[in-house]
């Protein structure tokens, strides 16, 4: 098969291929090789992961909205309760780490699933009758 994005009935709602790691193209569980590491290509349709650049968006987006919550969760608590600092140590450093890490890889898929839907729209734009 190419590798061209080519709509499909097959096709999984980006929400869901974000949620569980399905190939944007044939919905098979392909996406991920590892925790947050996405395969080659795709076993079930072929389709090439490795051509979408997904980058490193993700885990800043992630770094700035988990943190704009904690940060704001720690003032609330420091003035709602005045605890040592320990407890916002042992509080805020595991949470942090946990949100990030966890919303990676739904964030990761939904981005690579956003990008073969635009080029996918792009592609079917080229040779139209506006040429």
């Amino acid at each position: 098969m190419s590798d061209s994005p080519t709509p499909s009935k097959g096709q999984p709602a980006i929400r869901e291929a974000a949620l569980f790691g399905l190939c944007p193209r044939c919905g098979a569980k392909t996406l991920f090789a590892g925790w947050a590491r996405f395969s080659e290509r795709c076993s079930a349709c072929g389709l090439d992961f490795s051509r979408f650049n997904v980058g490193d968006g993700p885990a800043a987006f992630l770094i700035l909205i988990v943190g704009s919550l904690v940060v704001g969760l720690a003032i609330w608590l420091q003035l709602a309760f005045e605890p040592p600092w320990w407890v916002h140590v042992l509080l805020w450093v595991p949470l942090t780490t946990v949100g990030v890490l966890a919303l990676l890889r739904v964030t990761k898929a939904w981005l690579l699933a956003m990008e073969f839907r635009q080029s996918a729209a792009e592609h079917r734009h080229e040779g139209g009758a506006d040429e």
